[in-house]
Order: C-alpha cells, then sequence, then structure tokens
C-alpha cells in the first residue's frame, strides 16, 4: 500500500481548538462519557505524528457553531493547506445568506472538500439557505463530510431524513457520512444503495470504545462488503480518546477481506479526490 488516506481529521485555529478541547474535557452536553484528547500537542507535533501513521492525504475538519464563522474559518483552512500540501483544502458552512458567496470563493480558491457539521450546527441540511450552496457543490462535485447521525447524543435535525431531503433536490451531491451516521447505521447505508455520490467514513466506529456506547449491528456487516467501494477511513485525530492505531486495528476485526481493507484505508478516497500515484 503507497499509505493510508484519513478523510476525518480536526486541525483548526488553535483558540478554537482549545475551546473544542475544554468542551471535551468538561464532558459537555453532547459528550455521554468521559473524552480524553489523546494526541493533544503543538499543531507541528500533531503533523508529524499523523505522517508518521503513513497517513499520505488528509483533511482540516473546521466547523462552526453559530453564523458569522465560516468565512474566517475557511480563510484560515485555505493558509493551512497551502502550508500543507499533503492536507485536502477544506472548507465549511452555515445556514446563512452570504454562505452561497463564501462556499463559492473556497471553491474558486481551490477547495477540494467541504464539511458540515449539523449536530454542533444545529441546523436543518435542508435549510433553503443552503440550498444554492449543495447546488454549488453538487456542480463542482466536491464531497461534504456530514455529521448527521444522532450519535453521541441526538440533535434536532439529526438522523436520515433531513439527508434524504437534500439528495432529492440534489442527486448527484456527494456526500461522506461521518461515523458510519451512527447510530442510524442502516438507514444511512440505505441512502448509500440509492445514491451513488453518498459514502460513509468509519471514524470512530468499530472502536472499543464506540462499541461499548452504540454497538455497530452484526447484521449489518455483510452489507459492508457490499458498500465497500463508498466506504472512507477516518480517525477523528487528535481528537480521540485512544490510540490511532487501534482505529485501524478495529476494521481488521469486521470479517472483510484485504482487498475491502485497502479499498478504505486507501483507495477509494485516493479515487474519489483523485490523489496522484503515490
Amino acid at each position: 500500500m503507497p499509505g493510508l488516506v484519513d478523510v476525518h481529521t480536526h486541525f483548526m485555529p488553535q483558540r478554537v481548538l482549545d475551546k473544542v478541547w475544554a468542551y471535551f474535557d468538561a464532558a459537555g452536553p453532547l459528550m455521554p462519557l468521559r473524552w480524553p484528547i489523546t494526541y493533544r500537542y503543538p499543531e507541528d507535533e500533531r503533523l508529524a505524528v499523523l505522517r508518521g501513521f503513513g497517513v499520505r492525504a488528509f483533511t482540516a475538519m473546521i466547523y462552526p457553531h453559530k453564523p458569522g464563522m465560516a468565512a474566517w474559518l475557511n480563510a484560515w483552512s485555505a493558509r493551512f493547506a497551502a502550508r500543507n500540501a499533503d492536507c485536502l483544502h477544506t472548507a465549511t458552512f452555515f445556514p446563512e445568506p452570504d454562505a452561497p458567496r463564501y462556499v463559492a470563493r473556497a471553491l474558486d480558491e481551490g477547495a477540494r472538500v467541504c464539511k458540515a457539521h449539523v449536530q454542533v450546527g444545529d441546523y436543518d441540511p435542508s435549510d433553503p439557505l443552503l440550498d444554492a450552496v449543495w447546488g454549488m457543490l453538487a456542480d463542482a462535485g466536491v464531497p461534504t463530510v456530514i455529521h448527521c447521525g444522532s450519535g453521541p447524543v441526538p440533535g434536532t435535525y439529526t438522523g436520515p431524513g433531513p439527508v434524504a431531503a437534500v439528495l432529492a433536490r440534489h442527486p448527484r451531491l456527494r456526500l461522506i457520512v461521518a461515523h458510519m451516521g451512527m447510530p442510524e447505521c442502516a438507514e444511512f447505508l440505505d441512502l448509500a444503495e440509492a445514491h451513488p455520490g453518498v459514502h460513509l467514513d468509519t471514524t470512530m466506529a468499530f472502536t472499543d470504545f464506540t462499541e461499548a456506547l452504540m454497538p455497530f449491528p452484526v447484521a449489518l456487516r455483510p452489507r459492508l462488503a457490499d458498500a465497500g467501494d463508498r466506504i472512507l477511513f477516518g480517525s477523528d485525530y487528535p481528537n480521540i480518546p485512544y490510540g490511532y492505531a487501534h482505529a485501524l486495528d478495529a476494521l481488521t476485526r469486521l470479517d472483510q477481506d484485504d482487498a475491502w481493507l485497502r479499498a478504505v484505508v486507501h483507495d477509494n478516497a485516493a479515487r474519489l479526490f483523485s490523489l496522484p500515484p503515490a
């Protein structure tokens, strides 16, 4: 293998990351249990550690929790990607009147993936204020990693229904459902079967930590093989309460073959993002 592609890693302005870490430390309302941050390092060290695991491409998952944040997060992310060629230039958005303007700018500047956090942002992804944004992303073929499952705690707009409404209006949209859509894994696998642009990422799924909280149904394992060309590896690095290698080890316990594993940890994302041969 030429390496790993991790579609779900978090790099963000340090003052924002500090607040995220403080939220995890305090076990905030969306945290059902204690959640220690394993890789609480300075940015340069976090990058070195991630690359040391053999990751050849990764993302900078940024997300706003209120209006007026997304544009400046995108500006920071553009600078971060310019400094780190192995980072897939990441953008984000929020349902607000100027969202089409700043998303269009991010796409013009080379954004290759977006992040939507329905749970933290507490917004309906089918909000009319985002209709033009979804249309632009569908036209550009730029995927969006969307946290839309109801784990670890249900949100006002989490679950498959609002995402299905978006796909009904934009069937060509490329979505990467974060965390395998937990706990509505079956329903999000249904969406992937119905829409060729829908993928799922493995972020935190199948690990001991998550299995104790919301285990992946054993009965769904055969469907993992069927959807093997649209499942992508994600880690949530650095905000994980266990070692990075455990997320990979967990994938080897799913009774899938080596071809499936290679596709999930590298080949599917390499194809989706048109990565050059290593």
